[in-house]
């Protein structure tokens, strides 16, 4: 764990195992982000995920990131909800944690955050990042207060929580509680090319979605308010771009709402590439952690309309004000008007002062600085918690 930096210095190498589920999504992002940023600070990584997900994007991203794995790749099947084979996962997860003598068990989203604090057979810190999770999942239901129980149950075997976003943390203090254990707000970082301008093609679309095509993520609503804005006589255009399971369902709700002709869907593809192809991003969620796609598209200076869920209202900052209600068809579609009658200099001025702001607090070098503290913080609260039982055990010798 200890090794020397070009200088001489005694520097912290930790080696650390990330364990997640689907190679997909914001999730994805944040591992691959973080597993970069340690290999390069002369960390040794490796990964341990699903392999029925991510497809052919997942697998050339995983080929990408090999170079920085020192501790390899190691993909099994793991199912997204509860399942009996969940215990041939985490035998699995210890065992590649014992191979690779791993000293850190990373665990990412609901899933890989079980599997990384449960995996038997390893004396890894177990540290946690839930990427909103099954803290998001149906607040208020019997499957939410069932998943509050686990986290429960599941915060005696971490050692550091690495919160993605103050909002999610909170929610851990609302339906988790104690015991403590070392904590850390760790916003998504964005790298300084994702800055860059936007070069906007000829007849961009008018409104842009990019995401999951599922019911959380407010879908309906912003159809709804593409019908409202419509019926005043704007023409507008929406590109959807993305999958997942309420694709079926979407397109045929598109047909029955008469916008056949106004909506186009494709596939996930880059985001840059799909952010030159619109003039305002609309992000409609009902839930959130802290979204990468409003972070990448604030960074490029571009026009977006988003709800007030989650994590969002910590990216806008002192921008939060221009968040529309989730759930509230009316308000999307006046925030997209907003936008769209914006005068030129105006609208400029609100995105690259957004951008600033963006540039200031949402760093991938704090990001990666963050986590290792984060890391060693654990470290030495097990080593305090060992001495003080080793003072007591002592104590007791002696009385």
């Amino acid at each position: 764990m200890v090794g020397k930096s070009n200088d001489d210095r005694i520097v912290q190498r930790y080696r650390i195992l990330h364990v997640f589920r689907a190679p997909v999504g914001g999730l994805f992002r944040h591992v691959v982000d973080l597993a970069r940023l340690q290999a390069a600070a002369g960390h040794a990584v490796g990964i341990v995920c699903d392999s029925t997900t991510g497809g052919e994007r997942g697998e050339r991203a995983l080929a990408d990131l090999m170079p920085s794995l020192e501790l390899g790749l190691v993909r099994i099947p793991m199912r997204r909800n509860p399942h009996r084979s969940d215990w041939t996962c985490l035998k699995a997860v210890g065992r590649r944690a014992a191979a690779v003598g791993a000293e850190v068990l990373h665990g990412h989203g609901a899933k890989g955050g079980a599997f990384a604090r449960l995996a038997p057979g390893s004396t890894a810190i177990r540290t946690y990042t839930p990427h909103g999770g099954s803290y998001n999942y149906r607040p208020g239901t019997p499957i939410h207060r069932l998943y509050m129980g686990a986290e429960a149950v599941l915060a005696r075997r971490t050692d550091a929580f690495l919160f993605e976003s103050e909002y999610v943390a909170g929610r851990h203090r609302t339906f988790v509680g104690g015991p403590e254990r070392v904590t850390r707000i760790v916003h998504n970082g964005i790298a300084e090319a994702e800055f860059a301008p936007i070069d906007r093609v000829d007849e961009p679309f008018d409104l842009l979605y990019v995401g999951e095509l599922r019911e959380a993520k407010g879908l309906p609503y912003l159809l709804d308010a593409l019908v409202h804005l419509r019926t005043e006589g704007r023409s507008l255009r929406l590109l959807m771009v993305g999958s997942g399971p309420d694709a079926d369902i979407l397109r045929q709700n598109v047909e029955r709402l008469g916008l056949g002709s106004a909506v186009s869907f494709e596939p996930p593809q880059a985001i840059r590439t799909v952010l030159a192809r619109g003039r305002i991003l609309v992000v409609p969620s009902l839930a959130e952690s802290l979204p990468y796609v409003v972070l990448e598209a604030a960074a490029a200076a571009q026009p977006l309309v988003a709800t007030r869920v989650g994590g969002i209202p910590e990216i806008f900052g002192d921008a939060a004000g221009d968040l529309v209600p989730p759930r509230d068809p009316a308000s999307l579609a006046a925030g997209i008007r907003r936008v769209l009658d914006d005068a030129p200099a105006v609208l400029d001025a609100r995105v690259n002062a957004l951008s600033a702001a963006i540039r200031q607090r949402f760093s991938l070098e704090r990001m990666g600085s963050e986590v290792i503290s984060g890391y060693a913080a654990a470290f030495q609260a097990r080593a305090d918690r060992h001495n003080v039982e080793a003072r007591e055990i002592a104590g007791a010798r002696t009385a």
